[in-house]
């Protein structure tokens, strides 16, 4: 397939600027599908996860950011770590310090 003069030259400053991301900004566009996701969410932080929790929370909102390639929702790693420390609550040493859950 042919690319034509200004896709060529978008693909190139693209490419470009993948060789030249940081460790970080190139973690953030590590794209995983929604399985793979829920598989990172647990073992990289230990939070229970499924990929039928995603789907759910990418209809009525709360979860972690995504992109879409077509019908498919594409997860950022970077989003997935975000949306992961928002769900963990403050260090604590007893019981008796956890505070009281918002209503």
């Amino acid at each position: 397939m042919l690319l034509g003069i200004s896709q060529h030259l978008k693909h190139e400053a693209i490419m470009t600027d993948i060789a030249n991301a940081t460790p970080a900004e190139k973690k953030s566009e590590r794209l995983r599908r929604r399985t793979a996701a829920a598989e990172y969410i647990q073992s990289e932080w230990g939070i229970p996860c499924s990929p039928k929790t995603l789907a759910k929370l990418a209809v009525i909102g709360g979860g972690p950011v995504f992109r879409r390639a077509g019908r498919t929702p594409l997860y950022p790693e970077d989003g997935l770590d975000d949306w992961a420390r928002s769900k963990l609550g403050p260090r604590v040493r007893s019981t008796s310090e956890v505070p009281e859950p918002h209503q």
